[in-house]
This record gives C-alpha cells, structure tokens and sequence, in this order.
C-alpha cells in the first residue's frame, strides 16, 4: 500500500510547475528527449536533468535508449490518468474560448487512448446499449461489448483480461468531467480507430480529428453523430 510519505513525494514531484509541464508534454503518449522536454518547460538542460532524474527515480517516467538518444515517456498509462485527474480538479469549468480549444474538447489522445467529448459519447453509447459497465470504482466489458468488438474488428492484446481493473477502466475526462473507456479497451479502440483512418492525429498536438470515414462509422456501431 502506498505510505503516506510516498503520496506526498509524488505530490510534490508532480506539483513543480516545470515538472509538471514536462509530464503535460508527454500526455500525448510521445518519448522525447531531456532537450525536447526541457524546451517545453521553459528551462535549462541542466535544470532539466535534474527533474528528469527524480521523476525517472519516483517512477513517473520511462526512459528508452536508443543508440546515443536517450528517450523519456510517461511510466504508465496510470500515470496518465493521475495527471488528467488532477486537471480536472485545478481547472475551472470548461471554457470555450475559440476554435481551437474546442478542437481540443472534442477529441483527443489521452496517452494511449482516445478522450474528450467523442470518447464520453462513445461510453454513454456502449452503457446505454449494455456493452460494458462503467463505474467510479472499476468497469467491465459484457458479453455484448465483445460482440461489438469483434464487428469493429479490435484485436485486444493477448493476456490483458488477466490483468484485472487495467484490462477495462474508467477515466475521468479533463474537460467533460465524466467518465470514457481507458484500459487495454480503450487503448485497443484507438489502435483500431486510428489504423482503420477513422481518426487522426493533429501535428504537434494532442487533438484528434474525426475523418469522413470515422464519422460515418461512428454512426454506424455506436450510433453517435460525430
């Protein structure tokens, strides 16, 4: 069980606001290098070495060599729900203030899957239609949601179910304040999503696009307008 001790070392980790950009950075699922993250953060290389190295230590990043590069990503798609977690405490409600940010509401990539407003519907359409039960303190596919699956064409990895609540869980969405599919289901429909061009992904941004076909598709499994 985690110690009170370590809950706060993680806090406070998290809570240097250069930490914390360089953790927002990788939200997007990307392994960048010290002098990437340290660019987004606003700070020196040195700086961020140091930063690096005890987020790398606590076990909040992930670090990839290969040949002379040196690559940081986030541990775990569990750390990636902390983080959309505590945005959704620190931020106020939802503000549309232009395009862009409401590109960014509709669809986006929550480390390894698909969040914002397309993602809940998807949710709601899957709860609705008794293909999966979503909860605060766990969710689970149904027989029914399999059969879905399976028409879509999402191939799950070999061996998830046995990993329990990592298999099928609920993630609070920063900015709709309710509940998508995250897990090695929701990671699965992304995959699958993306592979078929039924989404895509915005350059240098965490926001995803809707393709013709995606919408059309959309409509058809889940019965939602895109």
């Amino acid at each position: 069980m985690l110690s009170i001790t370590g809950l706060a070392e993680t806090a406070s980790l998290v809570g240097e606001p250069a930490r914390t950009a360089m953790l927002v950075t990788l939200l997007d699922g990307r392994a960048l290098t010290a002098g990437e993250l340290a660019r987004a953060a606003g700070v020196t290389a040195q700086t961020a070495s140091g930063h690096l190295g005890k987020m790398l230590a606590a076990g909040l990043l992930a670090l990839e060599a290969q040949g002379r590069h040196r690559y940081y990503r986030l541990a775990s798609s569990s750390v990636a729900g902390m983080l959309e977690a505590m945005m959704v405490a620190a931020a106020p409600p939802p503000i549309r203030t232009g395009p862009r940010d409401l590109a960014m509401r509709r669809a986006r990539i929550c480390y390894d899957h698909l969040a914002g407003e397309i993602s809940v519907a998807i949710a709601d359409a899957m709860i609705a239609r008794g293909q999966i039960i979503l909860g605060t303190d766990g969710a689970a596919l149904t027989d029914a949601g399999r059969a879905l699956l399976d028409r879509i064409g999402v191939e799950l990895p070999p061996g998830s179910e046995s990993k329990g609540a990592v298999f099928c869980r609920p993630c609070l969405d920063w900015s709709e304040r309710r509940h998508h599919v995250a897990g090695a289901v929701g990671a699965a429909l992304y995959r699958t999503f993306m592979a078929r061009n039924w989404i895509r992904r915005e350059n240098g941004s965490r926001t995803v696009t809707i393709t013709p076909p995606g919408r059309e598709a959309m409509e058809r499994y889940f019965g939602i307008s895109a």
